[in-house]
């Protein structure tokens, strides 16, 4: 079966977006158990955009080192330099500074909030982009659900509130470079090999963070355990699997439909949070699977009028 078949069939790409989604969902609790094993406080961005950097450079050799091992061409093509970067800067390097630097300004509860912002920015940014991806009613309906679904989940973790200030501002932004990322990635991979942008806009991305980090915290601040190791290796194979899946995903699917999916990632965040950091889990969780997978379902069920109109052609 080709990749094009794969991540088109509707069961194929319910399998992928749902594990790479799981895989960034675990990057939550992972992330966490880290900065516990190399002491990184909240307040010190520079450390965490570093490690950033370390998970992202790890990430993209880890692909590389997979194609050289499947023996598939993996070396840098002069004339691809320039895309990659592009995509690298918004799909790894200006979400992630964003993102460290808003969640510090910022509470965990309204980062993981404002995370779910991304479907609603990837299918504003289709709606202009793509003629045959336009919001309509339906995809409406199905954000608002499914966004309702990720403020129950996170609601019972603390205390909130809407307030709007600098901290969120800088997520909201991280949100839409993500986003905006996202769909550089689609149009690039219609030219690329998924694998190969995958791994070389994180290579070009990490060096970003790598440097950002570097001159706010140092070259090198950490001692590493096999603990923290590990951790760090389990970070990379999320990113790279994740990034790697969701990318073909978006290749071979409208943005619009697939983007629903996203809203999965704090769901499995909070619940893979409760298994492994033994953290309390409220029953409004169960609600809020439910909505997100409502708006998931909203989103990509079939229109009346086009099954009656393909009913029609057969009969």
């Amino acid at each position: 079966m080709t990749a094009e078949r794969f991540f088109s069939h509707k069961l194929g790409m319910i399998a992928a977006a749902a594990a790479a989604t799981f895989l960034w969902g675990s990057a939550f609790p992972f992330i966490k158990l880290s900065y516990e094993e190399l002491n990184i406080q909240p307040n010190e961005i520079g450390e965490q955009i570093l490690f950033a950097g370390y998970r992202f450079i790890l990430a993209s050799l880890m692909i590389m080192v997979f194609y050289v091992f499947i023996k598939r061409n993996i070396f840098l093509k002069k004339s691809t330099i320039k895309p990659l970067v592009h995509i690298g800067l918004y799909q790894t390097f200006f979400q992630y500074v964003l993102f460290y630097i808003g969640l510090s300004y910022s509470t965990g509860i309204q980062g993981s909030i404002i995370a779910g912002t991304t479907s609603l920015f990837q299918m504003i940014f289709a709606h202009f982009m793509y003629n045959d991806d336009s919001l309509n009613r339906k995809k409406v309906v199905g954000v608002l659900v499914g966004f309702t679904g990720v403020i129950l989940i996170n609601i019972t973790r603390g205390s909130f509130s809407f307030s709007f200030g600098l901290g969120e501002l800088l997520l909201l932004l991280a949100m839409v470079s993500g986003a905006f990322g996202n769909l550089k990635a689609r149009n690039g991979s219609f030219s690329m090999d998924v694998g190969y942008l995958t791994a070389y806009q994180m290579l070009f991305g990490s060096f970003g963070l790598l440097a950002v980090g570097m001159v706010m915290a140092g070259i090198f601040p950490f001692e590493f355990t096999v603990k923290s190791l590990f951790l760090l290796l389990y970070l990379a194979f999320l990113s790279a699997a994740g990034f790697v899946l969701w990318n073909n995903v978006m290749k071979y699917n409208q943005v619009g439909k697939v983007s629903m999916f996203l809203f999965l990632v704090p769901v499995f965040g909070v619940i893979l949070s409760s298994i492994l950091l033994q953290e309390s889990i409220h029953f409004f969780v169960v609600f809020g699977l439910l909505f997100v997978t409502s708006g998931i379902i909203i989103v990509n069920r079939p229109d009346r009028k086009r099954l009656k109109k393909v009913n029609d052609q057969v009969s």
